[in-house]
């Protein structure tokens, strides 16, 4: 089994959050990506938000605010994905770059059109009274 460690973004406004979708895929994902090599969790988050969405991150205020993990879209049974979440502030005008072709605010009803784990993130935003 193989698992890819990715770290997210959680920006919510008026209970939707800031979802992308990437150029040739068919389902929604937050922003972020993969970690590089001997990168932390928040170098990850900054260099990520920054490349995909033309933004600085508040990475000082950043909350951790869950890992969540399910199997990959797209990819074999059984290689699983881990989504290292935080929330955080930004500074400068979100747009979407590199390889996002658009963003959008989703709400829970949304949530089918995501990835596996961000559906279990959906979940746990709406638990913690976040997303509506």
């Amino acid at each position: 089994m193989r698992e890819i460690d990715k770290v997210a973004w959680i920006l919510i406004e008026n209970g939707r959050v800031l979802s992308t979708r990437s150029q040739d895929k068919d389902v929604w994902y937050l922003p972020g990506g993969k970690r590089e090599p001997g990168e932390t969790d928040l170098e990850t988050l900054r260099r990520e938000i920054h490349e995909e969405l033309s933004v600085e991150v508040d990475v000082p205020g950043a909350v951790h605010i869950g890992t969540f993990t399910a199997q990959a879209h797209s990819h074999a049974a059984g290689i699983t994905v881990r989504m290292t979440c935080y929330r955080a502030g930004y500074r400068g005008q979100l747009q979407p770059a590199s390889e996002i072709a658009e963003m959008a605010w989703l709400g829970y009803a949304d949530r089918h059109r995501t990835s596996a784990v961000d559906q279990i993130i959906f979940d746990h935003l709406l638990a913690e009274d976040l997303l509506r």
